[in-house]
């Protein structure tokens, strides 16, 4: 596959630069963490772009920065696609959160769902690359602070009345991870995405007195 084949062709330039610039136990520079962050944004355009036949020296040009830069942020390929997945799970928690603070509690599971099911399907192309190289990437691995998110968003939508009071936080995952497996593989566009997740909000809604 393309994917991984570009990683073998890089990994002779891995062997001389070597993560250097975050020694263990020491936080990033100022000027570190500006070059890390333009390089996950540049990455993630790339590889959406792309896909598997994107290169790491493309990356870094959209970045404007040398690639040994890169290298020391991201020692492979690998590496700098799995900093993708986390920094999206990050702000996707914090997308979760956000609505429990100042969302309706009626929509902003729902809400919460959709945001979930557009942002895996915008990065279907990351994901399949991640899958090739063997690094394995679900959308149903254990992630405690998300968990914990999608589970006050359930229990609130379910305090006032609006999902069905024995849904459990367990069968919320399941349909996540349907949807998002669909969205990802199946390549969903954004009326399929509407109408299925219309329907699995109407199994969802608590029966009406």
């Amino acid at each position: 596959m393309s994917g991984h084949s570009g990683c073998q062709r890089e990994r002779p330039h891995l062997m001389t630069h070597p993560p250097s610039d975050a020694p263990q136990g020491k936080p990033l520079r100022a000027d570190a963490q500006r070059n890390r962050a333009r390089i996950l944004d540049a990455a993630e355009a790339v590889f959406a772009k792309k896909g598997p036949s994107a290169s790491t020296e493309e990356v870094a040009a959209r970045a404007d920065v040398a690639i040994g830069t890169v290298f020391r942020h991201f020692p492979t390929k690998n590496d700098l696609l799995a900093a993708i997945m986390k920094s999206l799970r990050q702000r996707l928690t914090d997308q979760a959160n956000s609505l429990i603070a100042e969302g309706d509690p009626a929509t902003a599971l729902f809400t919460f769902f959709t945001l979930l099911v557009e942002q895996a399907a915008a990065t279907k192309t990351v994901v399949d690359l991640l899958a090739q190289s063997g690094v394995q990437i679900q959308p149903d691995e254990p992630i405690r602070a998300l968990e914990q998110a999608i589970q006050a968003l359930l229990a609130r939508a379910q305090h006032i009345g609006a999902v069905h009071p024995e849904i459990q936080v367990a069968e919320v995952f399941a349909l996540l991870t349907a949807a998002c497996h669909g969205a990802l593989r199946g390549a969903w566009d954004e009326n399929l995405r509407r109408r299925t997740l219309a329907i699995m909000f109407a199994g969802m809604h608590a029966p009406r007195p």
